[in-house]
């Protein structure tokens, strides 16, 4: 039994030294260009997927009126658009730099399949070690859960609210901003 745990102990020091050369010497990829580490996508995705299900709010904060699905397209237009792209849209210089690629949320499925307080939770909060900014000290709530509403209903949006996203551009923020760290 000795030797057993000595096994166990010698293994995760070699483990542990082994980490440490790994990322101390510089051989970690950190480059927006470089190819994801062994498992940095798994295991990325199944911590992001237990907070959200474990912290995301279960109902909407507010109604899917017209009102407020306009108000949070002008926001998607303002904040999200330079890495998120608009309907039709190809991808900013900014999207095409970062690593991983933020995924165009009307191309496809987008997030529509994603319970409004999951996105809620994604847009106050960020997202680690993607670029994904957290809005909660930007934003307010309801400003939040707009565009929440209008991200889960992208494939059913009022005209008024497709009529906002589809005639913007997306913009750069301005020199010395990232997406969203302009206050309001």
């Amino acid at each position: 039994m000795k030797g057993f745990v000595l096994g166990v102990i010698v293994t995760l020091l070699c483990l542990a030294i082994g980490a440490y050369i790994y990322f101390g010497f510089g051989m970690a990829p950190v480059a927006t260009s470089a190819q994801a580490m062994p498992f940095e996508k798994r295991l990325a995705n199944m911590a992001l997927h237990a907070r959200v299900d474990k912290e995301a709010p279960k109902n909407t904060g507010i109604q899917s009126t017209e009102e407020n699905y306009v108000a949070g397209a002008k926001l998607y237009v303002e904040h999200c658009a330079v890495c998120h792209s608009l309907p039709g849209q190809q991808q900013t210089a900014i999207a095409k730099g970062e690593f991983p690629k933020p995924p165009n949320l009307f191309r496809g499925k987008g997030v529509t399949d994603d319970p409004a307080g999951e996105t809620y939770w994604k847009v106050a909060n960020g997202i680690r070690l993607t670029g994904m900014p957290g809005f909660k000290a930007s934003l307010s709530d309801q400003q939040i859960w707009q565009v929440a509403i209008v991200l889960a209903n992208a494939d059913k949006l009022p005209a008024s609210a497709t009529a906002v996203l589809t005639n913007s551009q997306p913009q750069a923020p301005p020199r010395g901003e990232t997406p969203g760290s302009a206050k309001k």
